[in-house]
Formats: structure tokens, C-alpha cells, sequence
């Protein structure tokens, strides 16, 4: 199976695991020793760098999924007795993913206009 085929399989396992991080009872939160903000911020960027490289020519669905992802998991913390939804994290968590989407269509276009010149 080549790279490219597992890249969606890769987003949505990596934002699955986002979600139960996210959602899951405090103890469950994995510790890096990085802030948390950092934490959520990196993994939002991944989540959505996976998204743009697995389905670069869904732009509006990508951006809707990443940032509707953040936006409903950190509503979601609201109602969690262990958890607790902020602005200030969502904010975190959209600029994360909103990053990581430019850089994947970035990446995603730069490999194009090579692949094309090798075929030219």
C-alpha cells in the first residue's frame, strides 16, 4: 500500500486520537513535558497538514472538518465533568490546524509542479 493511499487512513486515525485525548477523563492526557498549548497546537497542525497532503482537492471540506473538529471538541469539553472548553484553546487549536492545512497545500503544490516537470 503506497504512502498516499494511507495518508487518509493516518488523518482520520490521528484525529480520532485527538478526540479521545480531548474528550477523555484528564488522566488520560498524555504528558509530554511541552505547555499545553504547544501540545494542542502541534496536534492540530498535524491533523490538518494529514488532511490537505490526503484530499488536496477538497480544500472547503478539509477546512470544515479540521476547524469544525476544534470548535466542536472544545465545545464538547463544556459538558464534561472532568474537562473544561476555553476560548483561548480553541483559538490554539484553529491557528494549529489552520496552519497546518496552508502547509499542506503548499507541500501539496510544490510536489505537483515537480512531478509535472519530471513527466515534461
Amino acid at each position: 500500500m503506497s504512502s498516499v493511499r494511507l495518508l487518509p487512513i493516518v488523518a482520520w486515525l490521528l484525529l480520532a486520537a485527538i478526540a479521545f485525548v480531548t474528550l477523555a477523563p484528564i488522566g488520560f492526557r498524555p504528558n509530554t513535558g511541552a505547555s499545553p498549548n504547544i501540545e494542542r497546537f502541534l496536534a492540530f497542525a498535524a491533523v490538518g497538514l494529514c488532511f490537505a497532503l490526503a484530499y488536496p482537492r477538497h480544500l472547503w471540506l478539509i477546512l470544515a472538518v479540521v476547524l469544525g473538529a476544534a470548535i466542536a471538541l472544545e465545545a464538547l469539553q463544556l459538558v464534561s465533568v472532568s474537562r473544561h472548553g476555553r476560548v483561548f484553546d480553541l483559538v490554539v487549536k484553529l491557528a494549529g490546524g489552520g496552519l497546518g492545512i496552508a502547509v499542506g497545500v503548499v507541500v501539496e503544490r510544490l510536489w505537483r509542479r515537480i512531478a509535472a516537470k519530471r513527466t515534461a
